[in-house]
């Protein structure tokens, strides 16, 4: 059985139930993307990109194979909907945000890689099927060969962006099964930036270490506003297309952002923006992330999953304890430039035998991201990226 996720443009009438279902997952992708990012600056000091939309969307499926307290453990964590029946309707929901337009490009495909003659209950291939994840058999045995089948899978998903995900040396004769989400997002600014008036400025590191960098500029009239209590300021860049953004938040300070940090929970929540003429300099940068997810989601309360005889998969195949979960990883880039930003991630989980009117003139208001900031990018509220910049130059 094999079908293609994609995803169209929103604005489908919704019933009160599905409309409930769905703000019950873009309030949990926000307060998961702030305990994803708290747990990944433990582990990475300098830039990251992370997409906790695609981490959601493969574990949702896991857990959908997952029975009792393997998957309320899952659900906890991420602060998925509390019933396998709202998940599902939230997934089905939020399908059409992710479709490839006329606008901007934003594509997401699952595939669950099954190793041959290995059987896999009619449960959770319905499941797959709300999820329009494809399956496809393959013998793990021949680690090389599947390897390359599953890595050709992701670049091509990915416009060539990410590759090699998953090693070969990773695979053998005890693997089960591979769950892959890749997602993929392209869009230009509403208005570009003129590439005459990139030019190279100073970045600052931390208070005084610095590096040259190029560094975009333009004068517009934008989505602003300045948090006292955070010491910051935000600002919304906006894509062609209803409801996508790009948002940065500037601490005040060059070396602000460990304290900015600290209160995360308030970083992702939509602002009191106010539309405001801004003198915009941001940086162009490039970033690619590998994040290993298995002890950030343990740390996050994700535990049983991964342990022997407590893994209760049992909704994919076999009995308590026969399949556990051994690895979870994701890889990302993004290349944010004058046109707008590319970026992409992909995620797998491994399953193994047990032996992943403009306002008036006044003098434009100031951002100049100078010095390390945090960035996220929303489709109609879901975080599909989020991640920092701590040296432009790398």
């Amino acid at each position: 059985m094999q079908s293609h996720l994609t995803i169209s443009p929103f604005g489908v009438p919704l019933t009160s139930a599905t409309e409930t279902s769905l703000q019950e997952f873009i309030s949990g992708n926000n307060l998961f993307t702030t305990s994803l990012y708290k747990q990944i600056t433990t582990h990475h000091h300098g830039n990251f990109l992370v997409s906790p939309l695609s981490v959601e969307i493969i574990l949702a499926l896991t857990q959908s194979g997952a029975k009792d307290a393997t998957a309320e453990e899952i659900r906890t964590a991420l602060h998925l909907p509390n019933s396998q029946e709202k998940m599902e309707a939230a997934i089905q929901t939020l399908q059409p945000l992710l479709k490839k337009n006329n606008l901007y490009t934003l594509q997401s495909a699952n595939k669950i890689y099954i190793q041959n003659n290995f059987e896999i209950k009619d449960e959770f291939k319905k499941s797959a099927t709300v999820f329009d994840s494809e399956l496809e058999n393959i013998d793990f045995g021949q680690n090389i060969a599947a390897a390359s089948t599953m890595n050709d899978w992701v670049e091509n998903r990915t416009n060539h962006k990410i590759k090699n995900l998953i090693n070969e040396k990773d695979l053998g004769y005890h693997t089960r099964a591979v769950l892959i989400n890749a997602l993929y997002f392209k869009a230009n600014w509403s208005t570009t930036f003129e590439t005459f008036k990139t030019t190279k400025e100073d970045f600052y590191k931390s208070g005084t270490e610095k590096v040259r960098v190029d560094t975009m500029h333009d004068t517009w009239y934008r989505n602003y506003y300045e948090s006292q209590e955070l010491g910051a300021k935000f600002i919304e860049i906006p894509f062609r297309g209803i409801e996508v953004v790009f948002t940065v938040i500037l601490p005040n300070e060059r070396n602000g952002l460990s304290v900015l940090e600290t209160q995360l929970e308030k970083i992702f929540p939509v602002p009191s923006y106010t539309w405001e003429k801004v003198r915009l300099a941001l940086p162009k940068f490039k970033i690619t992330s590998t994040i290993d997810l298995k002890t950030i989601l343990q740390t996050l309360g994700v535990n049983k999953v991964f342990k022997g005889e407590e893994a209760d998969l049992s909704g994919i195949a076999g009995n308590k304890g026969d399949l556990v979960v051994d690895q979870i990883q994701q890889k990302s880039f993004i290349d944010v430039n004058e046109r707008g930003v590319e970026a992409t991630a992909a995620t797998y989980i491994r399953c193994v035998q047990h032996c992943g009117s403009l306002s008036p003139e006044v003098p434009p208001k100031e951002f100049i991201a100078d010095h390390p900031f945090i960035f996220y990018i929303k489709v109609k509220d879901v975080v599909i990226f989020s991640g920092r910049v701590v040296d432009p130059s790398q």
